[in-house]
């Protein structure tokens, strides 16, 4: 999720080859919601967050490395299964 446009994102989306689609948070309000981001903020900053079945923040992962990062989500998601 990023606040640009859903235009910019469908085209950086095809250019990196991405198999899914991108959402764009243009007012922010996810964004802050799931305090990713502040209303101060002009780029949305580079976070991940895991929402459980409930709709709330189950982790929040502020240092995101992209070749380890679908293992700790994978580990983190295996919580929910019990």
């Amino acid at each position: 999720m990023s606040f640009d446009s859903t235009e910019a994102n469908r085209r950086f989306r095809e250019k990196q080859g991405f198999p899914y689609d991108l959402l764009s948070d243009l007012d922010k309000s996810a964004s802050i919601a799931y305090g990713v981001a502040t209303a101060d903020d002009q780029r949305t900053p580079r976070r991940s967050v895991l929402i459980a079945p409930d709709g709330t923040v189950a982790a929040s992962y502020a240092t995101v490395k992209p070749a380890e990062h679908p293992d700790r989500v994978l580990a983190d998601l295996d919580t929910f299964s019990g």
